[in-house]
């Protein structure tokens, strides 16, 4: 087995070449959870996921589009009989289904091995707010994984499964996927079912893929995204939905260099240049844009929509403060004094934003920033937790509360071999339009997929 490309098995199995057998077999016996990574919580006992592969090796390999692909789990996402911990053991809940978007992707043959580390309830960009410590960046340890769906993707870059499911409200799954060499999909919101979730902030959250390719999270994302009647927050694409035309010439939105801030990463910033005339050399035409309208939407959601953050897990928070870390409690609790007059004010004060932000649309077919304009090390974000964290989300915060698709792409690596990855975004429901554009990207820019000795194709 070369790769855990979902492409190279799906050819696999269908010339025979291994069965899902032989492939969770071989992951089985590589099963070498390193401690000192902590990206998983839970890994399933082995006997239930051979008898998944046992019972798909009975079937014809081309009957199912996920044919025996392993894949991953947040852990504030539930999956039947196995706890959702929401990264708080004390929280801890045994769900008798699984969500319905994990039942979509086990339907459609894909195998599930375990659930992956995050930051306490989906609080956090960096990987390292969690009691079982600290998730490490898959190139090197002394680094943050990102967050909050750490886990996730350091067993995708790791090649300990195909793809994973995270969570992003604010950036949970572009920055780890950024941090590890991914492409990182936030669908449109709504798309996906959030149902079986344990929610950040419930009107704006979304359940999106990390995977090695950006054809690898197209294929995923088409057999995840399903309107689901029991999600109040579902939709379905409306006839209309944004196919942007990416192939050949395209426009794409490049902030002012004064809205644009990598906090003294001078190789963060070469990166993003090279990266715009990557896309140049695509057919693109750069278009300057005000980035300010997206970054004060962005602003607010540690204002006013902290009070949802506060309705999903605060009476928990309330009960049982010392089950929760601090730094968890001191982002959270704050959230019971926001007065509904100030969320009304902030909801007034988004549309204001949205209908500026969407005039970007009529001069661009894409926006650009850096997906986050540095990294830290562990020790830098123990010491600063909170001003650190929220540098990071300076590129994601608005994408949700906005309502656009954002992807993050591979785009190099630092002369310390830490990886950089670009943002592409677009209005709602452009999300197929956006991997497209990320697929043609990607060996342009990195021929190294994940953490792991292997070369993406042009």
């Amino acid at each position: 087995m070369s790769s855990l490309r979902i492409s190279e098995l799906l050819a696999g199995y269908r010339t025979r070449q291994f069965s899902p057998v032989d492939i969770i077999e071989e992951l089985l016996r590589a099963r070498t959870v390193q401690p000192e990574r902590h990206e998983w919580i839970a890994l399933l006992p082995p006997a239930g996921v051979r008898e998944r592969a046992r019972a798909l090796a009975a079937r014809a390999a081309d009957s199912l589009p996920l044919y025996g692909i392993p894949f991953a789990v947040k852990d504030n996402i539930d999956l039947e009989d196995v706890p959702t911990t929401a990264g708080c053991p004390e929280y801890a809940y045994t769900p008798a289904a699984s969500a319905p978007v994990v039942e979509r992707l086990i339907a459609a043959g894909a195998i599930p091995v375990g659930k992956t580390s995050l930051d306490q309830f989906a609080t956090g960009l960096t990987g390292a707010r969690s009691p079982l410590g600290a998730c490490r960046n898959s190139f090197d340890t002394r680094f943050i994984s990102g967050g909050s769906s750490s886990g996730s993707a350091v067993a995708v870059a790791t090649g300990q499964v195909s793809f994973a499911l995270g969570t992003d409200t604010a950036g949970s799954i572009r920055v780890p996927a950024a941090f590890n060499n991914l492409i990182g999909l936030k669908p449109t919101r709504g798309s996906l079912s959030t149902r079986g979730v344990v929610p950040a902030c419930r009107s704006i959250d979304c359940v999106g893929v990390l995977a090695l390719t950006a054809a690898d999270a197209a294929r995923v994302a088409t057999v995840a995204r399903a309107f689901d009647a029991q999600d109040p927050y579902s939709r379905a694409a409306p006839p209309a939905a944004a196919v942007l035309d990416l192939a050949r010439e395209f426009r794409f939105g490049v902030p002012d260099a004064a809205q644009l801030q990598f906090f003294g990463d001078a190789e963060y910033q070469r990166l993003f240049a090279s990266a715009i005339s990557t896309l140049v050399s695509l057919g693109g035409t750069p278009v300057p844009v005000d980035l300010e309208p997206f970054l004060a939407a962005g602003r607010l959601l540690y204002g006013p929509w902290l009070a949802e953050r506060y309705s999903a897990v605060g009476a928990f928070i309330d009960a049982r403060p010392e089950a929760v870390l601090p730094v968890t409690r001191a982002l959270i609790s704050p959230g019971r004094l926001i007065a509904a007059t100030e969320a009304f004010m902030g909801q007034h004060r988004l549309e204001e934003l949205k209908r500026a932000a969407d005039e970007l649309w009529r001069r661009v077919d894409v926006l650009i920033t850096p997906t986050a304009g540095t990294i830290y090390t562990i020790a830098a974000i123990e010491t600063d937790p909170i001003a650190l964290n929220a540098n990071l989300s300076l590129y994601t915060n608005f994408t949700n509360l906005l309502d656009l698709a954002s992807v993050a792409v591979p785009a190099g690596f630092r002369s310390d071999g830490l990886p950089f990855g670009l943002s592409l975004s677009g209005p709602a429901w452009s999300d197929d339009s956006l991997l497209a554009l990320a697929g043609r990207f990607q060996p342009l820019a990195t021929r190294t997929l994940g953490a792991l000795a292997l070369e993406s194709s042009p």
